[in-house]
């Protein structure tokens, strides 16, 4: 695959490793969930940087006690070699209570060097 061209996936041709971190984050798998991640990764949510394994698995743990919601897969696409692009639509007792939220991945050596959560 050419690095400009983007292919639609299903969810499971999903990298495991995003699979791993997906299944385990809708589990409140924090343990699980870090084990996704390089040790300088990166993720971006609802405007916050968190760097580093320790304020990632700090994020994870408060994201999973802030709301309750369910969370449902419903597209993915390989932008490039290492980047992915799963699509969520989450419903529950947050502001506005429904979304639909892009999660992009870039991996680096099969684990998440970056992931971005936007609308």
């Amino acid at each position: 695959m050419h690095d400009n061209q983007s292919r639609t996936s299903t969810p499971d041709t999903l990298p495991e490793v995003i699979t791993r971190y997906l299944t385990a984050h809708r589990a409140h798998d924090t343990a699980t969930a870090i084990t996704a991640f390089t040790r300088e990764a990166t993720v971006i949510d609802d405007g916050n940087t968190y760097e580093g394994t320790e304020a990632i698995r700090e994020w994870l743990d408060r994201s999973a006690t802030a709301f309750t919601y369910t969370i449902h897969l419903t597209g993915a696409q390989q932008t490039d070699a290492t980047r992915y692009i799963a699509t969520h639509h989450l419903e529950g007792n947050f502001p506005g209570g429904t979304i639909d939220l892009r999660y992009q991945f870039t991996l680096r050596g099969g684990l998440i060097e970056r992931l971005v959560i936007e609308p």
